[in-house]
């Protein structure tokens, strides 16, 4: 504007130059009557003439151009009006509530609704995708999308300041003969009537300033579906492992070995050629795949049904064959989404396998994981990550051992484990605990008043904060979430990390562990330190009261032997058995005592059967010297042996938190469960917790996703 304002300027200035020529005259008509006084009289009649002339050409050419200026400006607002009222862009101008006041014909048209129909509805009654919240009550724009009549559009609403009465003079000639922001005024003005439009024109004060808002609309179907095939032909990696591929094959007669491979190939062929995949072997249990991004819903739908198809395979075999397949998906490059499939296979592997994992750059999604997985049988695994951990030792000085919040016996029998293993390298070791609890408590007093071990063998967080440098390793047993460690801030000071669970992974897991061993077959964390231990080439001599923890952290993880059991189970029992655990001594170690044994039973009445198969118990534990996690899951364990429990579920109300216990005998996987609860663990023993929670609205919870996955066929 300021630019057309000094244009305008010059041209002034230009026009007046013969009227400031007249002065100068005058300054030569006066010079002349020196010369004589003939000269003076020419040169007066000359100026007179010239004067006159200029004036008369000069006031009559103000007038004209006056009236040039209203008429342009009148044509061009005429010509804007049609302009708009005929652009292909569909437009309408809205009241600050977001009543329509005019559309344009592309509006009316697109709407499949009369002008004078639009102009009594509001636009959120329009498209229901816009709502009040969308008006730029506060900013000058916003934005958002509309799906209508199979149409998409981008939509856009700007606030318009608009002049009702505005002058006639140079800047409103200007204004008016200007482009940009004149249009949403010109639409705003076809609303005054002509006596009002008059007024304006004539008027010579200025006017009152009324808010407009200019809705527009962008059709970007094509370029949403441009975008969206784009997206679809993008490849996803995948692979696929046999989970059980030695098992099976031993379990098999030789000649039947071929026509396994064959029946294998072909399910997972035909089912990959179902989703254009391309399919190749890697290894004898190992395949690689590609496939267009589009295909991934189907797959999600049918929930991976090769997974299913696979273990129906049977020609002798006695165990069910069981796949793992991880898929990689949204990442920028497909290196990129190798690299996720490969992170996302080691995650099912590390559950237990027999399930899809589906790794996206901001989520990752499981499906199957039902079975309980197969043992196996080999130890190779735990003595190659025996010698990986003594020759992580050899290069440091010392090891500080942690489980999770409120340990177990398992998780306190297993760092007992691992200290022994560390101290008969000759390095120092100390056990993390911060809260001794009654699942620990009657063999903790055996170490902690003990004159064998030294003061420092038990430490809390800040002394181990104190401690930890770079020449120090950091062993965490019986857990992998970080966020369920004793310390957790002592992750993140820690220069080497080792990992030993038994629990199946999430998507929360320890990040650049140096070691890791996560072994879901195995029952407890006790059960694979006792194998390791077995491996070390230093003659390791448990003493009685170790093997004792260490047993008992086996006896409690699988409920006396009745659950999660195989035959390395029982070898590592075996082993400590012959360290000199006492299994009478242990017995006695953990009995409960009468009110707890009440109310356990008392656990158990309020039992109720959800879809005859899964028992829910509702409790309030009372004071008593078992903690409610000890409680709770005594409880659950009591409950699968009532007959027809597949899976119990303990819900305990402690203070404003709510505890679940999970327990499974069958081929419920409980551990699918507690995740959707936002809990985990395994197969057989999961558990999850909340806070600030009522008990009854979490048994609600409970049974509204035994439901929905009872239809699913996810349990």
């Amino acid at each position: 504007m300021s630019e057309k304002r000094d244009i305008n300027g010059v041209y002034n200035r230009y026009r007046q130059v013969p009227v400031y020529l007249i002065g100068l005259f005058c300054l030569m008509t006066v010079l002349m009557y020196f010369v004589g006084i003939g000269a003076g009289v020419i040169a007066t009649i000359f100026t007179l003439t010239y004067g006159t002339i200029v004036v008369f050409v000069f006031l009559r050419m103000n007038l004209l151009e006056r009236d040039r200026y209203v008429e342009f400006a009148m044509e061009h607002g005429k010509m804007q009006k049609e302009l708009i009222k005929e652009f292909p862009v569909p437009y309408a101008l809205l009241d600050e509530s977001g009543k329509v006041v005019w559309v344009n014909d592309k509006f009316s048209a697109i709407t499949e609704s009369s002008k004078r129909k639009l102009m009594k509805l509001n636009i959120v009654q329009v498209f229901e995708e816009v709502n009040e919240e969308n008006l730029p009550y506060e900013e000058d724009v916003t934005e958002g999308e509309i799906a209508f009549n199979g149409r998409e559009y981008r939509y856009e609403i700007k606030r318009v300041q608009v002049n009702k009465y505005e002058p006639i003079s140079e800047e409103h000639d200007e204004q008016m003969a200007g482009d940009g922001d004149d249009v949403n005024a010109q639409g705003a003005s076809e609303h005054m009537d002509e006596k009002e439009t008059a007024h304006a024109g004539n008027e010579k004060k200025h006017g009152k300033t009324d808010t407009f808002l200019a809705f527009y609309m962008f059709d970007v179907t094509m370029v949403n579906q441009l975008a969206q095939e784009n997206h679809d032909q993008k490849l996803v990696a995948g692979l696929i492992y046999i989970d059980n591929y030695d098992e099976i094959f031993e379990s098999l007669e030789e000649v039947r070995h071929s026509l396994l491979v064959a029946l294998v190939d072909r399910k997972i062929n035909k089912y990959m050629a179902n989703v254009d995949a391309i399919v190749k072997s890697l290894e004898k249990d190992k395949y690689m795949f590609v496939m267009p991004q589009k295909y991934l819903d189907q797959l999600k739908e049918n929930k991976f049904a090769l997974l299913d198809e696979v273990k129906a395979i049977n020609i002798g075999n006695d165990l069910p064959l069981t796949l793992s397949i991880s898929l990689g998906t949204d990442y920028k490059s497909f290196i990129e989404n190798f690299e996720a499939a490969r992170s996302a296979m080691e995650l099912a592997l590390g559950r237990g396998g027999d399930q899809a994992v589906v790794k996206s750059a901001d989520r990752i999604t499981y499906f199957g994981g039902k079975s309980q997985g197969t043992e196996k049988s080999t130890r190779v695994k735990a003595r190659v990550k025996t010698l990986a951990f003594k020759e992580l030792l050899e290069t440091k000085e010392q090891v500080i051992i942690m489980a999770h919040k409120n340990p177990d016996m398992d998780a306190f029998g297993s760092g007992i484990g691992i200290y022994k293993m560390v101290a008969a390298m000759g390095k120092k070791a100390h056990i993390v605990v911060n809260e001794v609890s009654s699942a620990i408590s009657p063999i903790y007093g055996s170490f902690a008043s003990s004159n064998v071990y030294p003061e420092d063998m038990i430490i809390n967080n800040d002394q181990a904060l104190s401690i930890v440098d770079d020449d120090t390793v950091v062993v965490v047993t019986d857990v992998n979430n970080p966020a369920l460690t004793e310390c957790e801030e002592l992750l993140a000071y820690a220069k080497s990390i080792v990992v030993f669970d038994h629990h199946r992974q999430t998507k929360n897991v320890i990040a650049n562990a140096t070691l890791s061993y996560i072994e879901p077959f195995a029952s407890s964390a006790c059960e694979m330190i006792a194998e390791m231990l077995q491996y070390m080439d230093e003659k390791i001599k448990l003493r009685p009261t170790e093997a004792d923890a260490m047993y008992a952290g086996i006896l409690i993880d699988t409920d006396n032997f009745l659950s999660k059991t195989g035959v390395r189970t029982f070898e590592a029992a075996a082993f400590l058995k012959r360290s000199g655990a006492d299994v009478m001594r242990v017995r006695k170690m953990f009995r409960t005592d009468i009110e707890s044994y009440r109310q356990k039973a008392e656990g158990v009445s309020h039992a109720e059967m959800v879809l005859d198969a899964f028992a829910i118990s509702i409790i309030t534990p009372e004071k008593g010297p078992e903690s409610p996690l000890v409680l709770t899951a005594k409880i659950a364990n009591e409950m699968l042996n009532i007959a027809g429990v597949r899976a119990s579920f303990v819900i305990a109300q402690v203070g404003d938190d709510v505890k679940i216990s999970a327990r499974a005998i069958d081929d419920v996987n409980v551990q699918i469960i507690m995740e959707r609860m936002g809990g985990g663990g395994h197969a057989n023993i999961a558990a999850a917790q909340f806070e600030n929670a009522k008990a009854e609205d979490i048994k609600v919870k409970l049974v509204d996703l035994l439901n929905e996955m009872y239809k699913e066929g996810d349990i």
